[in-house]
Order: C-alpha cells, then sequence, then structure tokens
C-alpha cells in the first residue's frame, strides 16, 4: 500500500517524517530546517502557511500542532477539504504519544530506532539530586519567558532546572526585565530559537547571574533531536553553572 502524502507546517514533526517515512512528504513550512536539503514544495511559514499551496498538492494529510499553527489557519485547510492532524505536546511523554500518532498516520508499521533511542536517553538520567532555579527567556523586545505548562519546561524540570514562571498563568507571558533580575534565579537559560540569544545578545542583560546558552532544537523540538537532546542540554547547564 502506498503512504500518504503529508504536507508538515511543524519543524520538528518535519524532521521526524523524513528521517521515518522518506517519500511521504510534498510539502513543509519555510521553517523546516531539518534534514539538510530536504527537497518539498515550500508553504509559507508556520503563522501563515499558504493555504491554497497546499491544497494544490492534494495532500491526504496535514500535519500542525496547537501551538505553533493558528485555528484560523487550521479552519482554512479543513474547509478545503483537507485532512488535518493536531498534536499537543506540553510534555515529554506527551511527545512520544504523539509521535507515535504522527508517524502511524503517515503509514509506519514498526516504530523507528531513534524514537526507541530517544525514549532510552531521557529513561537513562538519574533523578536530580539538586534543583536550580532558572529564568527562560525565549523572546527579547519585549522579553517573553516560559510559563506554565510547556514541553521545554518539562524537560529542564527532568535535567533539575525549574524555571520560576512555572506557576504562572499565561504559558509564555511577558515580563519586565527588572522583573526577571529580581526573581534572583541561579541560571538563566538562553536558547537560540525563536529569538537568537547568543553569546554577546542576552547575558549582558543579567549581569552577575550565569546564562546557559543551549540549541533551540534540543529544548523545543520533538523529533530525531530528542535523543541527543538530555546529553547536550546537560551539557550546556553544567558548563554554565561549573565555578
Amino acid at each position: 500500500m502506498s503512504r500518504p502524502r503529508v504536507v508538515s507546517l511543524v519543524p520538528s514533526l518535519t524532521e521526524a517524517v523524513a528521517r521515518s517515512a522518506p517519500g511521504c512528504l510534498v510539502g513543509a513550512t519555510d521553517w523546516c530546517t531539518h534534514p539538510a536539503g530536504l527537497d518539498v514544495v515550500r508553504v509559507g511559514g508556520t503563522k501563515n502557511p499558504q493555504v491554497d499551496r497546499i491544497a494544490a498538492l492534494a495532500p491526504d494529510l496535514v500535519i500542525a500542532n496547537e501551538e505553533e499553527n493558528r485555528e484560523p489557519d487550521l479552519a482554512a485547510l479543513r474547509t478545503a477539504g483537507l485532512d488535518v492532524l493536531v498534536t499537543e505536546v506540553r510534555t515529554l511523554p506527551g511527545a512520544f504519544g504523539e509521535l507515535d500518532r504522527v508517524l502511524t498516520a503517515c503509514g509506519l508499521t514498526a516504530r523507528p530506532r531513534w524514537l526507541d533511542e530517544a525514549e532510552t536517553a531521557w529513561d537513562a538520567l538519574p533523578p536530580p539530586r539538586a534543583h536550580l532555579t532558572a529564568v527562560v527567556p525565549i523572546w527579547r523586545r519585549p522579553w517573553m519567558v516560559l510559563g506554565r505548562d510547556t514541553f521545554a519546561g518539562d524537560l529542564l524540570a527532568r535535567l533539575g532546572v525549574r524555571h520560576v514562571h512555572a506557576t504562572h498563568p499565561e504559558r509564555y507571558p511577558r515580563v519586565p526585565l527588572d522583573e526577571l533580575r529580581a526573581a534572583r534565579p541561579d541560571l538563566v537559560v538562553l536558547p537560540d530559537e525563536p529569538y537568537r540569544f547568543t553569546a554577546d545578545d542576552g547575558p549582558e542583560a543579567f549581569p552577575g547571574v550565569r546564562c546557559a546558552l543551549v540549541g533551540g532544537r534540543h529544548l523545543t523540538w520533538y523529533g530525531p533531536s530528542l535523543a541527543e537532546a538530555p546529553a547536550a542540554l546537560a551539557r550546556a547547564l553544567k558548563a554554565a553553572h561549573s565555578p
């Protein structure tokens, strides 16, 4: 039986499908950068997909995410007669479950090795002996941070990092810089996406506080990068907090 034609509107799911079901993908967003050299039709951004272009590809399935994609766009795709699979990923176990669901919908009958390796890598982490408090910005101008109920927050907690806005009413609140500093965290975690924090752009805003520069793909993507994420994130956190 032939596999379905799939358009992915989520970069991490694009990588997961491309790695696991070669030939399935016919379209992906402009932000879908992995795997390198992916040769599919580009259909716009995650927040502004080109519905007409997607419909013209006649996909059997469009893969989306409730956080990364806007409901009006998903509704327009459904109105165009397309089948839209919407994922919800707010925890690591949730990510593994949704990856299984997506790959099954793409015609896979056996789990890919990378998914088993990712679960093994995270299961092998020892329980944290101590917890650091952290502020985790995801944007500046204005400053935005991780709030409640986020996938990235769950990953950090498994590595012994409790972000100070984990009980905030919003999932990605805007918090003034003076309030972030006043929280007096042990650590500031600065990913390189969605905002590209670097050694010269971010740490200077938090004088006297250790800053961990981490790969956004390891912190926020749920796909093949999950297999290397625990080791990569642990190294970055340890390097920032070591005397």
